[in-house]
């Protein structure tokens, strides 16, 4: 709020402020930092800076209602049958909006305040990323998840969060501080909850951060709030949660209470889960790999929109979750596998069931909107049809010989709602509205009290239209005809020039109403007629939200198992889309050992691949075999010969193995991985003040630190954002840490040829490139990985390739000529080297970092508890601390 708008709210009682400002003032104050969306008649309103921005995000007018304080109000509104459009586009943009409606009529607000009386209004919810629930506003095939971060007392872990409302996913976990950021980036929550008391964000936020009071991030104000919530008397029963975990969930619980001003919210109970049972992939390593996002924020043209078959809504959320959390559980890996594996083998069990599936609506989001009381009749016909077929399905395949382990436990999660479908079958009609208020919904034949007042408002719509024809006859005016509208309701209209004939006073017609050409008239049996109508309609249209509600009910009892069943259904759809894509890429099951390796036949890039493929090219696929006695390649040769492509479709291979997919190869075996890594290519990050060079380091610098011998790490090109010598030292370094220190399975790329020369020291390093021949002048790229170093760069010639001018190449070469000859003089680049000691040496030999007393003396200096002559004690010996430093030469 400007300090304008501030000083404006103050001012409510002074005389200037209208009866209406101080209601909307009133209400801002409780929006907080929300756009407040301000009801009025057929429009929402926004005033002051909520209309600048308003205006500015969704280009429209800014206009001016008044004066307030004596200035003009600025003004813009949307009109409230389109809202849902314009809300998309605000939270697009990062706003949040507090919707006010009007909670009384004009008239109950005359007979209960006279004719000056102001219509009531209250803010009924908050529209923000990560709580929103309608179609609209909605990506159907992508999760929408609001998290929240908690840490509590003593405890060294920081529990994450994190729910979908929109289908009532809930799931916590407890990470170390360092392991923040991943798991962060694995979730993607749109909106993500903090303490107002928290001094850091995590490197990795959402779209939206929102701060809230500490006081909900209690975990004994939470675990009141989740037992009240679930109806239970104790959390035991969904698991041993830490206190940390409780106060996560507990302001998740809470800001979803205060979004909905107290209306219901669909939480599954909480899934606990251990940070160890996925594979850990940082943000860095996420981007670099384009999982499910590429690097411009598209889903296509990542490893999810290439793969992606899935025929339901649910099954594309689930394969996104499913590939953004590889499993390190070998039986669980198996048992995706086995399911996938049975589906490609059979083509026409898997046609069946995905033709099955695609005729399926999403129900598990059309439930959520039914538990938050924003569903109506078609969301209720979704759950009745994907039911149904749920329960068709369930029986096919249950007559199946040899199901797969996982199927067998999924299948009975089909069941059991049959009663719930057979009564929506009788209830609704085949496709309802979207709109309740008109009725029309409910099926002829279930209630007989309604069919009567249906029939009853038929027989006076036939009695209106016979009288219609009566009055045409009486009068001799053809063109009279008998209108409704919701201000006159039926009334009798006539062209201007034919009005003289009713406007008599034997004419039996009652003048109401005079418009541009043409003039409306009401009659008294018309009138009898009508009220037949309007009552039978407005009884009937009560009746069917009578039944509304009650059906609403009986769907929102069983959310829980529904929402399993919705579960069930998307796995279903994973692994038949993960075989048909299988089968038609000629992907390979892969094998899983007990060992660290990694050993691939024919692996290709599914992504590049893909692309080629459209272009009518073929994908040349290479091999890799790493073990304990040969983990660490080191990959040379020229640019765009294909190195960066080889390291990042392992990574993949990786990825998809573990998510319990075939992958892109002739055959594939893994130990599994429990940390993947990827430095692979960086850009400067300004929002943070780092270059290229400093965030290639930070990735670098997390790798050493955390890879274990079970990770996978692919590297390529560290050291070049440097001088040439910063950077082959570097590089240098780095291989030998890997190779010594982590001892991790690792593909490392590089331009640095002296690197080869660690092959003569490190036991489990071998030499690899990418092939190249120069055919008559011309850079052929074989994109092939053959053993060995490269025999050279090719640098000049990818130059050539790229369109460099030929007197710039030519003169390169003459230089290259000259620097060769001196590395040949000298030794080169690595000269001398070889007498340096391993790194596991290095750092034994390194000296002890010596004491700094001046820097401990001013650490231990607290300058608000200092008295005046304490102060200057202190300044007399940091000079004295500096007189010796400087005497001693440090």
């Amino acid at each position: 709020m400007s300090a304008t708008a501030r000083t404006a709210a103050n001012s409510n009682a002074a005389p200037a402020a209208t009866p209406m400002m101080a209601q909307y003032w009133s209400l801002k104050e409780k929006a907080g930092d929300c756009l407040l969306f301000y009801r009025m008649g057929d429009f929402f309103e926004l005033f002051f800076d909520d209309a600048k921005a308003a205006a500015a995000t969704l280009d429209i007018a800014l206009t001016s209602r008044g004066e307030h304080g004596g200035e003009p109000v600025p003004m813009c509104g949307v009109p409230v049958h389109s809202a849902e459009s314009y809300l998309a586009r605000l939270i697009r943009a990062g706003h949040r909006v507090a919707i006010a409606e009007q909670v009384e009529t004009p008239a109950e607000a005359k007979a209960r305040g006279g004719s000056k009386a102001l219509v009531a209004r209250t803010i009924v919810r908050f529209v923000t990323a990560g709580t929103l629930t309608e179609e609209a506003l909605l990506e159907g095939r992508s999760a929408n998840r609001l998290a929240a971060l908690a840490q509590v007392g003593s405890e060294s872990e920081i529990a994450i969060a994190a729910a979908d409302i929109s289908t009532g996913r809930f799931e916590v976990v407890a990470v170390r501080p360092d392991q923040v950021d991943a798991e962060l980036a694995r979730l993607a929550p749109s909106e993500l909850l903090v303490s107002e008391t928290a001094e850091a964000l995590p490197a990795w936020t959402a779209r939206q951060v929102v701060r809230r009071p500490a006081g909900e991030f209690s975990s004994g104000a939470g675990q009141k709030r989740l037992e009240s919530l679930f109806a239970v008397q104790t959390l035991d029963g969904f698991g041993a949660f830490t206190r940390g975990e409780i106060a996560a969930m507990g302001a998740i619980a809470a800001y979803l209470d205060h979004v909905g001003t107290g209306g219901a919210v669909f939480l599954q109970p909480p899934v606990r889960h251990s940070a160890s049972g996925r594979m850990a992939i940082d943000a860095a390593t996420r981007e670099s790999l384009e999982l499910v996002r590429t690097m411009a924020g598209t889903r296509d043209g990542s490893l999810l929109g290439t793969i992606d078959r899935t025929v339901t809504a649910a099954g594309a959320r689930l394969l996104a979750d499913d590939l953004a959390s590889p499993l390190t559980d070998k039986g669980a890996i198996l048992d995706r596998l086995d399911l996938v594996d049975a589906l490609a083998r059979d083509a026409l069990w898997r046609g069946e069931l995905r033709a099955a599936l695609r005729a399926l609506p999403d129900a598990g989001r059309a439930l959520g909107r039914l538990v938050a009381g924003r569903g109506g009749p078609r969301d209720l016909a979704q759950l009745r049809d994907a039911l149904g077929g749920a329960r068709l399905l369930r029986e096919r395949l249950a007559r199946r010989p040899d199901l797969p382990p996982l199927l067998a436990r999924l299948l009975p999660g089909l069941d059991g709602h049959g009663a719930l479908v057979d009564e929506l079958s009788r209830a609704l009609i085949e496709t309802p509205p979207v709109d309740a208020a008109q009725g029309g919904y409910i099926a002829e034949g279930y209630d007989a009290a309604l069919d009567a007042l249906r029939e009853t408002a038929r027989d006076g719509r036939k009695a209106i239209a016979a009288l219609e024809a009566r009055y045409r006859d009486r009068t001799g005016i053809a063109s009279l005809k008998i209108r409704h509208n919701g201000v006159l309701g039926y009334h009798v209209e006539v062209p201007a020039k034919h009005a003289d004939a009713l406007m008599a006073p034997e004419s039996g017609f009652t003048h109401r109403q005079t418009l541009a050409g043409v003039v409306r008239f009401n009659a008294s049996d018309l009138h009898e007629a009508a009220s037949r109508v309007t009552q039978a309609g407005v009884h009937a249209v009560a009746a069917e939200a009578a039944h509304l509600e009650a059906l609403t009910e009986a769907a929102v009892s069983r959310r829980e198992a529904i929402a399993a069943s919705c579960d069930v259904l998307a796995r279903l759809d994973v692994a038949a889309a993960l075989a048909d894509h299988a089968m038609s890429h000629n992907w390979c099951r892969p094998d899983l050992a007990d060992d660290p390796c990694l050993d691939v036949s024919g692996g290709r890039h599914p992504v590049v691949e893909a692309a080629l493929a459209k272009s009518g090219e073929r994908f040349v696929p290479n091999d890799v075999s790493l073990s304990e006695a040969d983990r660490l390649w080191l990959v040379t040769g020229p640019n765009m010969g294909g190195k960066s492509t080889f390291l990042r479709q392992n990574a993949l291979i990786v990825v998809l193995a573990q998510a319990g997919a075939f992958v892109p190869a002739a055959s594939a075996k893994l130990g599994l991985v429990d940390r993947l890594f990827s430095r692979v290519g960086a850009s400067d990050n300004l929002a943070r003040g780092r270059s290229t060079f400093m965030v290639e380091m930070v990735e670098t610098a997390a790798i050493l630190a955390q890879a274990t011998p079970q990770s996978f790490v692919i590297l390529d090109e560290v050291g070049r954002g440097t001088s040439t010598y910063d950077g082959l030292a570097l590089a240098w370094s780095v291989v030998e840490a890997v190779h010594e220190a982590n001892r991790c399975r690792c593909l490392f790329a590089t331009h640095y040829h002296e690197l080869t020369r660690l092959a003569e020291t490190l036991n489990a390093l071998s030499l690899h490139h990418v092939r190249a021949r120069e055919w008559q002048g011309d850079l052929v790229l074989l994109h092939e990985v053959a053993e060995g170093p490269a025999d050279r760069s090719y640098g000049l010639a990818v130059a050539r390739l790229a369109g460099v001018p030929a007197g710039v190449v030519r003169r390169a070469e003459a230089v290259l000529a000259k620097l060769e000859a001196g590395r040949e003089a000298t030794g080169g680049l690595a000269a001398g080297l070889d007498d340096l000691p391993l790194f596991a040496a290095t750092i034994a030999e390194a000296p002890a970092a010596k004491p700094d007393a001046l820097r401990e003396a001013l650490a231990v200096i607290d300058p608000d508890a200092l008295a005046p002559r304490e102060a200057l004690d202190a300044l007399y010996r940091l000079k004295q601390l500096w007189a010796e430093q400087e005497g001693s030469g440090r």
